[in-house]
């Protein structure tokens, strides 16, 4: 069983009986269907089946067509399709090593450690390879995330001002990481000089007062998956969705975390606390991301 499924309102399938009915359900109902033959591997063609239960989510059934033309399933995944450009760095593409799955790199100066998502369009990706159009530039990346853990807090009150000085400090910090891959010594040297300065800042602040009223927002790689994160972010927009299968409650949210925007999707039944734009939701995700290729 997957374990995100219960994120996208599947939190009763218990069983593979249960599982295979989900799935073949998906199969013979879906929404869209997309083709590819893949001479590699002989005269199979990869299907990917993607069945939407409600507003961008959804299950994605992959599997191939044999010589005989007889269906042969390989993998499932829950997912959910952002609604938003959260990147337009140049994104590099890395094949599972087990099945024909991907993983996409994101080097974006906001999140601070290289961003590895689940890659969501294989297809697309594969015909532009079978063409031999890549790499292609003018890519856009729209990032989403499933959870399973998470709870909301409440925000830090700011004014205007600060909330303009804060936007400031994160702008004058990114030219620097910039400067600073280029191979400039001087940048490098004040970027470690404001690490000293903060941390010994947040060393003070730490002994009479509590964490999260001194650090607002953070995106840190989470347990040994590399495609997990912990996160913690403001909610832009919320909303409360109801899977038609099987009448769960969960909640759609779009995040603001380190000014990366990204689509968010956890069951009520996981979420601590009443998410509200303006809170703060923190919590463990799963990060998916689609790529907005120039033609499609």
């Amino acid at each position: 069983m997957h374990k995100y499924l219960r994120a996208i309102g599947f939190g009763e399938i218990k069983n593979r009986k249960q599982l295979q009915l989900l799935i073949t359900e998906c199969i013979r109902s879906a929404k869209e269907r997309e083709y590819i033959a893949l001479p590699e591997q002989g005269d199979f063609i990869f299907v990917e089946c993607c069945r939407e239960f409600c507003d961008g989510m959804g299950i994605v059934v992959r599997g191939e067509f044999d010589e005989n033309n007889n269906y042969i399933y390989d993998y499932y995944f829950p997912y959910l399709r952002g609604n938003y450009i959260s990147s337009e760095e140049d994104v590099s593409i890395e094949r599972h090593a087990e099945k024909e799955s991907y993983a996409g790199i994101c080097d974006d100066l906001r999140v601070g450690v290289s961003l590895i998502f689940y890659f969501q369009n294989v297809v697309s990706y594969l015909k532009y390879k079978e063409k031999k159009k890549l790499p292609i530039r003018g890519t856009t990346l729209s990032l989403s995330a499933l959870s399973c853990q998470g709870m909301v807090i409440m925000p830090i009150i700011k004014n205007e001002k600060e909330k303009k000085k804060v936007r400031q400090v994160s702008k004058n910090r990114n030219h620097l990481i910039a400067a600073a891959r280029r191979g400039d010594e001087e940048a490098i040297e004040n970027l470690t000089l404001e690490d000293m300065d903060t941390y010994t800042a947040i060393s003070k602040k730490i002994q009479k007062e509590d964490v999260f009223s001194i650090v607002d927002t953070y995106f840190m790689p989470y347990g040994v998956e590399c495609d997990q994160y912990s996160v913690l972010g403001e909610i832009m927009e919320c909303r409360k969705l109801q899977n038609p299968l099987t009448e769960e409650e969960v909640y759609h949210m779009t995040i603001n975390c380190n000014e990366l925007i990204f689509d968010l999707c956890i069951n009520s039944e996981d979420l601590l606390g009443e998410p509200e734009a303006g809170r703060r939701f923190k919590g463990v995700v799963w990060m998916q991301g689609y790529i907005n290729f120039p033609e499609e």
